[in-house]
């Protein structure tokens, strides 16, 4: 029994680092999640990126190598998985309301013991399986009822050690309309500074400023404000994040503190007046990706009646 329970790590760890690296691949707003929240900005990124590459060839290297190959390949899932419980450690000490973003915008509740334990079973699971006989695929390719049951009770207990799993429920029973959905300011940030936007944006965000001055929420979009400057004047930078969804939608205006003109719209095509937005049910304008002039138009959002805006906290930590 022993043997096979050391034959069953390979692929029962190779399906983990694969559906880490596909849920991190799909999800484009997590960058600044987890560990990758331990560096500077401009590498969380790259890192999220490398953390992709890496989980897919280890993945890969557990189902097919054999030998000392193997052993290396199982040696470095080890390795990485060490290393991740220990950088979810430093996480939670560092922000303990910060999601591990193992599994990408799935993995949005706080680092607690779980995710950390489950990193520290999926490290001795690699570790234990150096020296063992045979490939991941050799094992799947000889199934016996023995390996099925070790498999379930492991993938069993991975499952207990999961919080996403029990995020993914309490959304489906609370079904909260996102107008009123409590979101983290942080994660909303996070999402808003790994998006396309945020780095094109056309003004020089004040470097002693770096985070927002004023933070708020219209109905499912959070909008955060920041100082600036473009061509030697002083401006306003609001970015629109939406509240909902994997692959929430942002957008961003430059405004002139002078005189109040709208400079520059991102992610939406600029109103003159004539014609239309095209909106989503909601009423907010969809997004085309375009960055058009303007001199007149104010950005949506700012001028909201008192009764209708939210104020944001910084300290908001509430569940998403």
């Amino acid at each position: 029994m022993l043997a096979t329970l050391l034959q069953i790590q390979p692929p029962i760890v190779a399906l983990m680092l694969l559906l880490g690296a596909a849920a991190k691949a799909a999800d484009r707003s997590a960058a600044g999640q987890g560990p990758a929240s331990l560096l500077p900005r401009p590498l969380q990124r790259p890192f999220r990126l490398f953390a992709v590459a890496v989980e897919a060839l280890l993945a890969v290297a557990l189902l097919v190598l054999g030998g000392p190959l193997g052993d290396l390949a199982r040696g470095g899932a080890a390795v990485l998985f060490a290393a991740s419980a220990a950088a979810l450690v430093l996480v939670r000490r560092r922000d303990p309301g910060m999601g591990c973003g193992c599994f990408g915008g799935l993995s949005t509740t706080p680092v607690g013991w779980r995710s950390i334990g489950r990193a520290g079973l999926l490290a001795a699971a690699s570790a234990a399986a150096i020296g063992a006989a045979g490939t991941g695929a050799a094992a799947l390719a000889a199934p016996s009822w023995t390996a099925a049951g070790l498999a379930a009770v492991e993938l069993g207990a991975i499952l207990a050690l999961s919080p996403e799993l029990d995020e993914a429920v309490a959304r489906t029973a609370r079904r909260e309309p996102c107008e009123i959905r409590p979101v983290p300011v942080r994660r909303t940030l996070a999402r808003l500074r790994a998006s396309d936007v945020w780095r094109s944006v056309p003004a020089t965000l004040d470097a002693e400023r770096p985070e927002p001055v004023d933070v708020w929420r219209n109905g499912c979009w959070r909008l955060f404000r920041f100082d600036g400057r473009r061509y030697g004047r002083p401006v306003h930078v609001v970015f629109a994040v939406e509240l909902r969804g994997r692959d929430p939608q942002v957008r961003a205006a430059v405004i002139d503190i002078g005189n109040g003109a709208t400079l520059a719209v991102l992610g939406e095509v600029a109103d003159d007046g004539s014609t239309p937005l095209p909106r989503t049910r909601n009423g907010a304008p969809q997004p085309t990706n375009t960055v058009l002039p303007r001199a007149s138009r104010r950005f949506p959002g700012r001028n909201i009646p008192a009764a209708r805006r939210t104020r944001d906290r910084t300290a908001d930590t509430g569940p998403g």
